[in-house]
């Protein structure tokens, strides 16, 4: 008799730690997409608007702008 009720208990045991180790991994893919943030980049427009922008939408390669350029692009 007191065998049964050891393995009664020892499978409840195992049932429940894999419901609950199959839950967290459930809610660590819910609340794994839902924390993802984008990173932005804060840039002027030409009219002089703050705009954000998403990182990876911008090209690795950047060149740096002369002052004539950029006293140019003001003006404007």
């Amino acid at each position: 008799m007191e065998e049964n009720l050891k393995s009664h208990s020892r499978k409840k045991f195992l049932l429940w730690s894999t419901v609950f180790l199959s839950s967290l991994t459930v809610l660590k893919f819910i609340a794994g997409n839902k924390m993802k943030k984008n990173e932005t980049v804060k840039m002027l427009t030409q009219d002089g608007k703050l705009v954000e922008i998403d990182k990876a939408l911008l090209s690795s390669a950047r060149k740096k702008i002369k002052d004539e350029e950029l006293k140019r692009w003001v003006k404007k």
